[in-house]
């Protein structure tokens, strides 16, 4: 079973971009985060689409902003919308669904952003990790959470961590909460399979930022060990990060029992080197 994960940063924008993504890729499990679209407005975009293509869907879309889908070649049953016991901001926003999905529980997540250390936006999300890890834990044995998390794990996961003093995505607070789900038996499936390789899933769309590989991981694959046992192949599919109209992110392609068109490496294509000397590169939004 091939499972993927894709922020589209707005499936409106990226339709273009995610229908032959779909048809090359074949994916049996999508995860979408970031779609900015109601239900309906999503259904009638692409429910004739999505359903000549063989996928079920569950939606929970919020206009403009935020949004998850889940897509299933495989079934899609037990849909569940949200995460039960997380705070609102103030009201709770459109950022999980999770069903059975060829007999695995899979949950598309868009995690908060954080926006500055210490506001009141990053404890929300701080709360709102601490309600979704409560809700793997007590979930089935066989669970996978793929998405945008808006955390980098470690240092290893930016390109200089200098560049990110001072920001959210890399505080000690923020990865203790992600570093929870491991602590539950969820592993990152990645990282497994590439140990201390460089890989970036997101690259912001100023400065020519993933022309130049100034990336950070944030866009993770997180199952339980009745899952990442069956992990064969796990790799960013960076080429859906070039050409015209992309999201700035890149989708995550995990394969289960087979690695379906070998293990053919971490990115595509691979990685170049490491920045030469920290510091020597900013954010674009980091003041001058």
């Amino acid at each position: 079973m091939r499972i993927a994960t894709w922020n589209v940063n707005s499936v409106k924008q990226r339709v273009p971009r995610l229908l032959p993504w779909l048809d090359e890729r074949r994916p049996d499990v999508v995860c979408l985060q970031e779609t900015k679209l109601g239900n309906e407005a999503l259904e009638e975009l692409l429910g004739r689409d999505l359903s000549q293509r063989g996928n079920a869907y569950a939606l929970h879309g919020e206009q403009a902003w935020n949004g998850v889908a889940l897509l299933s070649r495989v079934g899609l049953e037990e849909v569940v919308r949200g995460v039960e016991g997380a705070p609102g901001f103030p009201l709770p926003e459109a950022r999980a669904v999770s069903a059975v999905c060829g007999g695995i529980r899979v949950t598309s997540v868009y995690a908060p952003n954080g926006r500055a250390p210490d506001s009141e936006h990053y404890f929300y999300k701080l709360a709102w990790f601490s309600a979704l890890r409560d809700v793997v834990a007590a979930g089935p044995e066989a669970a996978i959470v793929c998405g945008d998390m808006n955390i980098a794990p470690t240092d290893a996961d930016v390109f200089d961590p200098e560049a990110y003093v001072g920001q959210t995505h890399v505080t000690p607070p923020e990865r203790a909460a992600l570093a929870n789900f491991a602590a539950g038996g969820c592993k990152d499936v990645v990282r497994n399979n590439w140990p201390t390789t460089r890989v970036f899933t997101y690259w912001d769309y100023r400065a020519g930022m993933f022309h130049k590989d100034l990336g950070m991981r944030i866009d993770l694959v997180l199952a339980t060990g009745a899952v990442a046992s069956r992990v064969r192949a796990a790799w960013v599919d960076r080429q859906a990060r070039k050409g015209t109209l992309p999201s700035d992110h890149a989708p995550v392609i995990v394969d289960l029992d087979e690695a379906r068109d070998g293990d053919i490496g971490p990115v595509v294509p691979p990685p170049s080197a490491p920045v030469a000397r920290r510091g020597a590169y900013k954010l674009p939004q980091s003041p001058d």
